[in-house]
């Protein structure tokens, strides 16, 4: 009969599960304080998922292979969640053999960054995760321009494109995602391109001179991140979005017609309820052909679409994918001795693309691969601007689904705040401009913090953030 204690608590920062009486004097992957743990009402796990009392992430756990040899743990993919299993896994197994294959060709680095470098507020080097210095200290072996060809589960070896095949004792898949290009007549011309990687990043450095018009197709965060740093470089931009407003996903329908007035006055063109039909040009573009007949002239054209998972190569070798490769709260994948984390995993039905999340699972992972049984319960998806110079940070949801939701808002000093409540419990929050209670609205959702006393008052929006800035 397992003796585990029958009380869970979980990280609301990152999402670990904690087994016992009262929450853990730090959390082992994030760091956060016992005040950041809530009681878990999640679903019991299986007696194999249990978490130790306090698991010592530091301690050696697998040391071996099967062949009497140090155990090999290959890690496909060295975006943060990559990296973030390597540094865990050394921390938690001090003779595990660690392999790293990266499909890029330079040390990997802060992809969520990418921007501001397009901006030219970080350097190159402020964009490395770790000198090269750094992989030959911990002892992982990092391959670049390494990328995986095929998978094989019952031999437990990767192929890479040079032929060369990686046996492996446990492999984390990390291979992230890529940019979704939706099938435009004319997207496959030169001077159309998207922003995923570093060499992106440089070539579009190059092409970013002033007076260039460009048209960015999609109004989301990295569109307009993206629009914000072309634009602070000279560029003629402008922003195409099929939805009604910017941001549809992160933002209401007031909240984003608010952010369309300020891109707009920081020199940026924004078309709303705009479909795309064609990008025109014989083999070089020269404009954006929307579904009204407008054109709209292009010397550079920039597709910010949303991503999808690199999933293919595991649906190939018989693990089981949806949008992602489908986890479990040990963010292991169909095969026992495969993790998946980040961009390319499925936890609950849910593929993040955040770098939080990826950050937080590879952790994670690296401590499970190294023998541990940590649970990831998930995370709530909060998002921020960069770039642009104008606060915003939203979380949770963001628009009601029914009647049964209480929706405080106001506008102040071009500010704008939103607050969704259901069952005396705030559920989302938008904030544009002042940002300064994200971190109560956080705490707040995080820890369904009782709101009643609030709610009574029938309260204003100024009243809520001064609730939120005193929770924080």
């Amino acid at each position: 009969m397992s003796s585990r204690p029958s009380q869970a608590w979980v990280c609301t920062v990152c999402g670990y599960v904690h087994y016992g009486s009262r929450p853990p004097d730090e959390c082992p992957v994030c760091g956060a304080e016992p005040e950041l743990f809530e009681p878990y009402a999640g679903e019991a796990p299986s007696p194999a998922a249990v978490t130790p009392e306090r698991p010592d992430v530091r301690a050696p756990q697998v040391t071996a292979s099967g062949q009497g040899g140090p155990r090999r743990v290959l890690i496909a993919g060295a975006g943060v969640a990559g990296v973030s299993a390597a540094e865990s896994l050394r921390k938690s197994a001090q003779s595990v053999e660690i392999r790293l294959l990266s499909r890029e060709p330079v040390l990997p680095y802060y992809r969520l960054n990418l921007t501001r470098y397009l901006a030219g507020e970080v350097s190159r080097d402020q964009l490395l995760l770790h000198p090269e210095a750094w992989y030959q200290e911990q002892g992982v072996s990092l391959a670049l321009a390494t990328e995986v060809h095929s998978l094989d589960l019952s031999r437990k070896c990767v192929t890479t494109h040079d032929g060369a095949e990686h046996p492996f004792d446990t492999l984390i898949l990390a291979a992230g995602s890529h940019a979704f290009i939706p099938p435009i007549p004319g997207a496959d011309q030169e001077n159309v391109t998207v922003l995923r990687t570093i060499v992106e990043a440089d070539a579009l450095l190059q092409a970013a001179q002033p007076g260039v018009r460009c048209v960015c197709i999609g109004g989301g965060i990295l569109g307009l991140e993206t629009a914000g740093a072309l634009a602070k470089r000279g560029l003629d931009v402008t922003v195409v979005e099929s939805f009604p407003w910017l941001l549809p996903r992160q933002l209401n329908r007031r909240s984003g017609a608010l952010l369309a007035s300020y891109v707009h006055s920081v020199g940026i063109a924004v078309r709303t309820k705009a479909q795309v039909h064609q990008i025109a040009g014989g083999g070089h573009a020269s404009a954006v052909r929307l579904a009204d007949d407008e054109t709209l002239p292009a010397d550079l054209v920039l597709i910010a679409a949303g991503v999808r998972s690199n999933s293919s190569l595991a649906r190939q070798a018989g693990l089981q994918v949806n949008a992602g490769v489908v986890v479990d709260d040990l963010l292991q994948a169909s095969h026992p001795d495969v993790y998946a984390v980040g961009d390319v995993a499925e936890h609950r039905g849910v593929t993040y693309g955040l770098w939080g999340a990826a950050q937080y699972q590879g952790t994670i992972a690296g401590i499970n691969a190294a023998g541990g049984q940590v649970e990831f319960a998930g995370i709530p998806r909060t998002n921020t601007l960069k770039v642009l110079g104008l606060g915003m940070y939203s979380i949770g949801q963001v628009s009601e689904e029914d009647g049964s939701y209480l929706h405080v808002e106001g506008e102040s000093d071009g500010n704008y705040h939103s607050f969704l409540f259901r069952d005396n419990h705030l559920v989302g929050a938008i904030l544009l401009g002042d940002t300064t209670a994200s971190a109560g609205a956080k705490r707040a959702i995080e820890n369904r913090l009782d709101c009643t006393g609030l709610l009574r008052k029938a309260p204003m929006a100024a009243d809520v953030l001064e609730f939120l800035r005193r929770a924080a």
